[in-house]
């Protein structure tokens, strides 16, 4: 798995240390369908007609206390390669609940760890803090919600909670923003997932990038 995963974070595009105009990190649900240039980012960037620089990670936690796999990127705040973007677009949270010590039972301990329940402490807040005093606009895209066949199910509550907290904290500070991919996922249509039935398949991945391709257009057209 470590090789596999190492090989896999090879892979993703390189990033310049001094910033650049969009950088997504993430985990697998990012960097699905890469291989074929079909992934979420890859839409966004043919969407947008701009450079789109993918950094995600399968398997990478939010948080990863293991020093050898977060240098390989399987801690998403460590995909992060510094400089300033026009904008960091980055989910997380599943893999923390589905391969730490909870492994998707009572998790609320790592929720709480990963933003708490006032919605503006624990390490999420304090990244995405981090993230925009860089000056860039920030996009926390958050999970959509499985067909009933993936794995991940045991995670629903404590994802849903994670992510009202991210959402809070995005409508409470300027220039971070919360979309849901589950407002352009049909959990009933199996074309939308991968086989595995938790990945987007390419038909998945390409309503999710272009829903928060829109999102950035919108928000740089306001700003204007």
């Amino acid at each position: 798995m470590l090789f596999v995963g190492i090989g896999l974070a090879a892979c993703t595009d390189q990033a310049p240390k001094n910033g650049g105009d969009i950088l997504v990190i993430g985990d697998s649900v990012m960097a699905w369908n890469g291989s074929s240039d079909q992934a979420i980012p890859d839409v966004m960037g043919q969407a947008l007609g701009r450079q789109v620089i993918n950094k995600a990670v399968p398997g990478a936690l939010f948080d990863n206390d293991n020093a050898l796999f977060s240098a390989f990127g399987f801690d998403i705040q460590r995909q992060y390669p510094g400089g300033s973007w026009s904008w960091i677009v980055l989910n997380g949270g599943a893999n923390d609940l589905g391969f730490g010590d909870c492994k998707c039972q009572d998790c609320s301990a790592k929720v709480d760890g990963l933003i708490g329940a006032d919605a503006m402490s624990g390490a999420i807040p304090a990244f995405l803090t981090r993230l925009r005093a860089t000056g860039s606009q920030i996009l926390w895209m958050g999970y959509y919600k499985g067909n009933g066949k993936g794995s991940f199910e045991g995670c629903r509550d404590d994802l849903v909670r994670l992510e009202r907290r991210i959402s809070r904290f995005a409508s409470q500070t300027e220039g971070v923003m919360f979309l849901d991919s589950e407002d352009v996922i049909d959990s009933q249509d199996d074309t939308q997932f991968a086989g595995d039935n938790t990945h987007p398949s390419p038909k998945g991945a390409a309503l999710v990038g272009r829903y928060l391709a829109k999102a950035i257009s919108a928000r740089d057209a306001r700003s204007q």
